[in-house]
């Protein structure tokens, strides 16, 4: 095969590249199509405010002008700066079943690396701990979620052979959901409530929920900073996410939990699944995708949960309970029967402990790939 490496540069270059995942996966039907919109925003330096940190290449691979392949390589400053390392990351790594492109797509990022000063690669990551992570190397006939990276089985093969090997891991649970909250974490969260003097307010509309939007990105940099890879956001970054995010969120599968004073004390984001809707647009909100998007929010019957986090001084003290009682509750009410958790590190035992207490099973699990490049 005669393959052709392109570094992509204009405006229509990121639209192909963008393109890419939806030909290479259109006959597959556990793979979620993104918004596009929602790619075009991230991988666009003119709107993204992680360029404020982060350099970036792009490059896709062609063989007889059709494309067979793509690859970004990221290098995250703030990251390297807070653990002190010279990493770069490849993300958005697609390509068909052959070991030439899959060697010549991680070899220009790796190249790219070394030049930049570099001494090692990981990846799949994004920009930043909100972008999709980890390679699927469990779950291929599981139904992706929104957000989350779905791939062929065959990249796993590849990228090992190229040398890369296992740096952490994140595992995904599907949830049934039962007609009550299992009596452990209810009487949990009532302890919590009443001990720690903590209430759950109720909101009815979305613009209720701004005056705690930024309080709940702030909490995320407080309770996620020593996790694998995260660096906290930005102002720039928090605006921009409250921007895009905040003004379609039903509040009900927002719960909150305030202290005595009314500060935040916990939150959860879910949404329900809208994995019909996408498949039906194939990523394009306009003209009628969103029509079919907020049909779907009040029709579904699964729930993606995304984010949750408890204010330092109150974790260990059945807070998660509570958020878990509030968000079970919900589903029961608004008939969810199940719910994807998303990704979670494998070592994250204590969330793992309360998907015992329902019907639950481990469906898929995510890689994050490692090579020294020095």
């Amino acid at each position: 095969m005669s393959l052709i490496l392109k570094e992509v540069t204009s405006r229509s270059d990121i639209k192909n590249f963008i393109d890419y995942q939806y030909s290479l996966y259109a006959d597959n039907k556990y793979f979620i199509p993104p918004l596009r919109t929602d790619e075009l925003k991230t991988l666009d330096k003119n709107t993204n405010p992680a360029f404020d940190f982060c350099k970036s290449k792009y490059w896709m691979v062609y063989s007889n002008d059709k494309p067979v392949g793509r690859i970004a390589g990221i290098i995250n400053s703030r990251f390297n700066e807070k653990f002190n390392k010279k990493e770069a990351r490849f993300g958005w790594i697609d390509f068909e079943d052959d070991p030439e492109v899959a060697s010549l797509l991680l070899k220009t990022a790796e190249n790219w690396a070394v030049e930049e000063g570099m001494e090692s690669i990981h990846g799949p990551l994004g920009f930043t701990d909100m972008d999709g992570e980890g390679m699927l190397i469990e779950g291929y006939d599981e139904e992706s979620t929104l957000g989350s990276i779905y791939n062929f089985p065959y990249y796993r093969d590849h990228i090992e052979k190229l040398g890369y090997t296992k740096d952490t891991d994140w595992i995904e649970f599907r949830v049934n959901i039962v007609s009550s909250t299992p009596e452990k974490i209810e009487r949990i969260a009532q302890i919590a409530l009443q001990r720690n003097k903590l209430h759950v307010p109720v909101f009815k509309k979305a613009k209720e929920l701004l005056p705690y939007a930024r309080d709940i990105f702030y909490l995320i940099n407080e309770t996620y900073k020593d996790l694998y890879g995260f660096v906290e956001l930005t102002d720039r970054q928090i605006d921009s996410y409250v921007k895009q995010y905040f003004s379609f969120i039903r509040p009900e599968y927002l719960p909150i939990v305030l202290d005595e004073k009314n500060k935040l004390a916990a939150f959860g984001i879910t949404m329900p699944s809208l994995n019909k809707a996408l498949k039906k647009i194939n990523g394009k909100l306009f003209p009628f995708g969103f029509l079919h998007i907020l049909r779907e929010m009040k029709k579904s019957n699964s729930l993606d949960l995304y984010l949750t986090a408890v204010r330092t001084d109150l974790q260990n003290k059945g807070v998660n309970a509570l958020l878990i009682d509030q968000i079970n509750k919900v589903c029961i009410k608004n008939g969810i029967k199940y719910v994807e958790t998303n990704r979670e590190l494998e070592t994250n035992e204590k969330v793992q402990a309360q998907w015992k207490l329902y019907n639950a099973r481990q469906h898929k699990r995510r890689r994050c790939y490692k090579k020294q490049l020095t």
